[in-house]
Parts: C-alpha cells; structure tokens; sequence
C-alpha cells in the first residue's frame, strides 16, 4: 500500500532563495545588484550548531511561492522524520543534524503545451543568459566555505564538516545542474565515493525527481557532471517513470522526443527504486544512474500524469542512501 508523505505544515527549519525572472536573487522581494548576491548569501548562510548535512532543494514547474514553501516544508520534514524513525537503517548517518535551503523561481504558467514551453524557456533562460545558475553556485560555494576541513584520507569524512546534497525536482534539475558546472573551487575535501573531481569542492550526492530535460543532456550540455570535470563527487542519480505524462507527451511537443524522466538517461544503469526494507549499496550506482519509479510514481492529473508523484517515503529512503552512502 502506497502512503505519501503528509504535509508539514509546522515545520519551518529551512532557509529560502529566491529568484525573480531573470534569475535574479530577491531580498525583501527587491533585486540584489549581482555584484552584492555573495555578500548576502554569506550573511544568509548561519548553520546552526553541530550541522552534518545540507540539502539543496529547487522545486520544478507549477510551484507559487506557497505550494514552494509548502513542498519543500514536505520534503525537508521527512528527510529529518524518516530518519529519527528508522536511525539504525542508515547507521553511517550516526548524529544525524540535516539543514535544508529552498531555492525558489516563478514557475507558474497555463497547463498547457503553450505554458509548459513558456517555463521551460524560463527556466534556460534563467540559468544561462540570467543569474541564476551563478547565484545557486555562490550558494553551494558559500556552504562549501563554512565547512570544516576534513579529519584525514583514512576516516572518508568530515570532522565537524557537512556534507551538501542537491535535490531538484522537474526543471528544478537544470537549475542544479547549471550551478554545479559554475561552482567554485574553496578549500579540498575528502569524500566517500570513489570518483575524483578535477575540483577540491564537491557537492556529495545528486538526485534529480522527473527531470524535465532531453534525455540526452548528460551526454552534451550537462556531460561534465559525469566526466569527473564539474564540482560534484556522487552519483547523478535520476528518477523515471513512463506515466509522467508532462515529459511524456507535453515535452515532446515542443522538444521532439519525451522528457529524461519519463524516458531515462540513454547508456546509464538502471535501478529499481527500493522499498523502505530494501538498502542501497554503492556498488548499485554508477556515475550517472536511471532509478526506475513507474512502480511507484505512476499516478497523478490527466494532464501531468505522475510528474509530482513523489511525495512517498521511498523516495526520502533514496535520498537518505546517497547521504549515507557519501560517508
């Protein structure tokens, strides 16, 4: 039987970015000049004490600032309860104090093919010819710069470090992926999983929920997120489910072929996204690895499909593997 997670309505121990159009970073609901965006992110950025990881959100399509504070508060919440509920499962995880950011953009359009080009070409226009890619990047750089430095090579991990986790969810994943390509390069680190980076910086995990991306962009635009040149030490994991009806058949309109999470990353592994009994191992990951969710990710509206469709805990057990896995 299949159980989403509940909102969280009351849980508010997260930080929010936001962006305007033009990917912009918003103070106050007013522009920041670009040159004054790091300045204030590292004013924004205060972790609270004793903080073992960071988790990076950025939501995808359809999202007003509400339903935004309301997914992520969703998200965040199950990551921390999931974990206090079930600590022996992921026993790497010992001491467990996450911290969540919430980047959020204007994604609102008509259910149409027509709006779903509209926010697609946004949100590339955002994170190229606009700021949002940089200002995403100074973020995980900033949060890269406040960790402490690493005990030694022998212990793969930090002393009273964090480890940084990015989420993207549908377009959400473009946001990242920019952002990890332009991130900066603060002081080394060592890390758990056995790819090297050609940067002392490294985000530790990537999972991307439906992408909203050519199934190909691996291979082109984002290839240095699996060739070992971006910033980022962990897999590209990446769910996929055919129902997701919004990659299926509003992105093939405007794109020629279906979405990467309605059709996978062509030449990755494949996996199964487990049940809550099931563990992962790193041996299961490759750099860049399909996690096969139709069996679970299949429900949703006649015109999205299952696009949102996962809102479950066994996606929060898959985020929270790669966490432990990072150790």
């Amino acid at each position: 039987m299949r159980t989403p997670l509940p909102p969280a309505d009351d849980f508010d121990a997260f930080d929010r970015i936001r962006l305007d159009e033009r990917g912009t970073l918003l103070h106050d609901d007013r522009p920041v000049p670009v040159g004054r965006a790091g300045a204030l992110l590292e004013a924004l950025v205060d972790l609270p004490p004793r903080t073992t990881d960071i988790f990076v959100f950025v939501h995808g399509w359809q999202n007003s600032r509400a339903r935004a504070d309301a997914a992520s508060r969703r998200l965040f919440s199950a990551i921390w309860q999931l974990y206090r509920e079930q600590p022996d499962r992921y026993p790497a995880l010992e001491d467990f104090r996450p911290y969540f950011f919430s980047v959020q953009w204007p994604s609102q359009s008509l259910p149409t093919t027509a709006g779903y080009r509209r926010i697609r070409d946004r949100a590339h226009a955002m994170t190229t010819g606009g700021y949002a890619a940089h200002v995403v990047a100074a973020l995980l750089g900033r949060l890269d710069h406040v960790r402490a430095a690493p005990r030694g090579p022998s212990t793969l991990r930090t002393a009273d470090g964090q480890y940084l986790h990015c989420v993207g969810h549908s377009f959400g994943c473009r946001f990242l992926g920019e952002a990890i390509r332009q991130a900066a390069d603060p002081p080394e680190r060592v890390l758990a999983w056995p790819w090297a980076s050609a940067h002392d910086f490294a985000v530790d995990s990537f999972l991307g929920l439906q992408m909203a991306a050519r199934p190909d962009v691996f291979q082109h635009r984002f290839r240095t997120l699996v060739d070992k040149s971006a910033p980022i030490a962990g897999p590209v994991a990446l769910t996929v489910s055919p129902h997701d009806r919004a990659l299926s058949t509003w992105h093939q309109l405007p794109e020629g072929g279906p979405g990467l999470g309605a059709a996978g990353a062509p030449g990755a592994r494949t996996i199964a996204l487990r049940p809550l009994a099931e563990d992962y191992t790193a041996a299961q990951f490759e750099k860049l690895t399909n996690v096969d969710a139709q069996w679970y990710f299949r429900r949703g509206p006649l015109t999205l499909g299952a696009h949102s469709d996962i809102w479950y805990p066994e996606t929060v057990h898959l985020l929270l593997s790669l966490a432990a896995l990072s150790r």
